[in-house]
């Protein structure tokens, strides 16, 4: 079981993070477990990725304040760290690193996009 005295919010099971279209003005930290990513289209849910101990998510929020594109649940119990700009640039002023850590994960993200994009333009889908 997780420790309660810990930074960040522990989410149960199911229980979710971030909303689709909500308006988003932070970005989470998972500190402890994993969480999914799901896309609502037409009624229906895709999980796009999951993520776990360590990664950052819904970071695009602290560069642009528009709404979320997916919604975010707790797979299991998660502590995650809710970091909202004012927050991000102290830490980032403390601490660059985690600036590179955010550029490196935007990065991976959009090569796996990319990869996806050329799978589905050569019809082998994913």
């Amino acid at each position: 079981m997780m420790e309660q005295g810990l930074l960040g919010h522990v989410y149960e099971d199911g229980e979710v993070i971030v909303c689709q279209g909500a308006l988003g003005d932070c970005m989470y930290v998972i500190e402890d477990g994993t969480v999914e990513i799901v896309v609502e289209r037409d009624g229906s849910e895709t999980i796009l990725r999951t993520a776990g101990t360590g990664e950052l998510i819904g970071e695009m929020a602290i560069f642009e304040r528009r709404p979320r594109s997916a919604t975010v649940r707790a797979r299991g119990a998660a502590r995650v760290l809710t970091l909202d700009k004012r927050n991000f640039m102290r830490r980032i002023s403390e601490d660059p690193t985690l600036a590179f850590r955010i550029i490196e994960s935007m990065a991976r993200r959009v090569r796996e996009l990319s990869d996806e994009v050329v799978a589905l333009s050569n019809g082998s889908g994913t």
